[in-house]
């Protein structure tokens, strides 16, 4: 009809505070949709938060600094504290070297994308560009010292390059921290349109939720047919999640709320070219498009684009559940156990004989869990519950601060006074380094399911006993039981699909910041 008025075109008015009557709202509109490259072209100080702009200052200082730092030490190590001698090339190329090392330093970081800030906060990616920076940056000098006879000291590169990896890789760890200490009191994150459907958008506002320091906060949905009815967007407003458009409003509602990403879950009515015109559409506001594919737990190199005839393929590598790199890792595992158990020793010999004086019974306490291939085994901990735990059981079972599948307490009586700080910081779990050892259990893996845990288990959950349990894993530094069961099974499923030694060792560095924090431990 020709007096019709869209949802989207009342946005428009609203925005640009024009009224239907002086159709100046649809001649704009129109312009932006032609030209949105000449309208969209914004800088990186008008299309970055002031905040952001400040963190990559940061880090551009600290990895300068860093590389002054190393030069220095290089120095002084090259030259014992004595000043160079400036009549020999040698001196004076490390000299030169020394000088210019920070500048060379922030430029190869540059080059090598560490400043930008999507690969900054969170992950590893950043940490691993910095290392691939530093090696180029190795290289280039090796390689022109080699070509131009400029002589630079051998032991000067081996002394400063290494130790300006160092402290850039520490003084970026730091300012991480010091980013996710802001984000957790609700500062220094960026505002998300989430767009899909509303079960979806609810899925992605729980996980953004729960891990808070990865900055992104969502401040409206779009969703098909907009707004809907009080029972249809109950979920979302309990959530703190107002509905403000339709799929066809996502680009007003960006600019109407000022957002910093969009982002796009898995929504039908999304085809491909839905997403390249949105994308076209966004180019006009400083917003970042991103989009989370179907394929949620899959993540780290099993994923890469793989383009076929013009098609931008999502290729998926099969998960390495077998083969040489999981011997490996059997073998990485038991050596490091054994040697764990050696030092110790010490330790499980004072607390053995604080167990015992504490309370009766047995310094060991072993329980039936269910292992890889659903094999059961009896697993270790020092006993932290008086010795007839069981039976008292029976009268706590109404009283459970557990995920609905598993009891647990916060104030548990039955644990006992050494218990309560063997299970605050998860000493009592150290004797699973024998069952490691016996190859029973991994250092790092899904959590040690009970029988009856398992027997509830579905298709999904089943995936988490195609490997061995874990000593710590995702579920450790992530809450342990605090989390939900959906989350706790996510989370095992996620370890599963993407296993890999970097992953390991990254679960491995959080688990003593988790066991110090003594979150989620009762």
């Amino acid at each position: 009809m020709p007096g019709a008025r869209t949802a989207r075109g009342e946005i428009d008015d609203q925005l640009l505070g024009t009224s239907p009557a002086d159709g100046t709202a649809d001649a704009v509109r129109r312009e932006r949709l032609l030209v949105p490259r000449q309208r969209g072209s914004l800088g990186f100080a008008e299309r970055t938060p002031a905040w952001q702009r400040t963190y990559v200052q940061k880090i551009v200082a600290t990895d300068a600094l860093s590389a002054a730092l190393a030069a220095f030490v290089g120095f002084f190590a090259r030259f014992n504290g004595s000043p160079a001698d400036l009549n020999l090339t040698s001196g004076r190329a490390v000299v030169a070297c020394a000088v210019l090392l920070p500048v060379l330093w922030v430029v190869a970081m540059g080059a090598l994308r560490t400043y930008e800030p999507r690969f900054l906060g969170v992950g590893s990616e950043e940490f691993h560009r910095v290392l691939t920076a530093g090696l180029a940056v190795v290289a280039l000098v090796g390689t022109s010292s080699w070509a131009f006879g400029l002589e630079i000291a051998r032991g000067y590169v081996v002394v400063a390059f290494p130790i300006a990896i160092l402290f850039t890789l520490i003084g970026r760890y730091a300012l991480r921290q010091q980013l996710h200490a802001r984000r957790t009191r609700g500062e220094a994150s960026q505002t998300v349109v989430a767009v899909g459907h509303r079960a979806a958008v609810a899925g992605m506002a729980r996980q953004l939720h729960r891990a808070s320091y990865h900055g992104m906060r969502i401040v409206g949905a779009c969703v098909p047919g907009g707004r809907g009815s009080a029972e249809d967007d109950a979920e979302l407003r309990e959530l703190g999640i107002p509905v403000i458009g339709s799929l066809d409003d996502v680009r007003h509602a960006v600019t109407s709320v000022d957002a910093d990403v969009v982002a796009v879950t898995a929504c039908p009515e999304l085809d491909g070219p839905g997403l390249r015109r949105l994308g076209w559409e966004l180019e006009a506001t400083r917003a970042d498009l991103v989009v989370a594919p179907a394929l949620t737990e899959v993540i780290g190199p099993r994923v890469a684009i793989r383009p076929v005839c013009g098609l931008p393929l999502l290729h998926v590598e099969r998960p390495e559940l077998e083969g040489v790199r999981r011997l490996a890792k059997t073998t990485v595992d038991r050596v490091s156990a054994g040697l764990a158990l050696v030092v110790l020793s010490p330790l499980f010999l004072a607390l053995a004989i604080a167990i015992k004086v504490d309370s009766k019974g047995p310094v060991f306490f072993q329980q039936q869990r269910v292992g890889k291939d659903g094999k059961t085994f009896p697993m270790m901990k020092f006993r932290s519950m008086v010795t007839d735990a069981e039976k008292l059981l029976i009268d706590l079972r109404e009283s459970t601060d557990g995920n609905g599948v598993l009891f647990k307490m916060k104030v548990d009586p039955r644990i006992t006074r050494i218990g309560r700080i063997l299970r605050r910081y998860s000493i009592d779990e150290l004797p699973q380094l024998i069952n490691v050892v016996r190859g029973e259990m991994s250092l790092v893996g899904p959590r040690p399911p009970l029988q009856k845990e398992v027997d509830e288990y579905g298709y999904d959950m089943r995936r988490r006993l195609l490997v061995k349990p874990g000593l710590t894993g995702l579920w450790q530094i992530n809450g342990r039981s605090d989390l939900d069961w959906d989350e706790s099974v996510r989370l095992d499923v996620r370890y599963v699909e993407n296993w890999s030694f970097t992953f390991d060792f990254m679960i491995l560095w959080k688990t003593a910041g988790a066991v110090l924090r003594g979150r989620g431990a009762y």
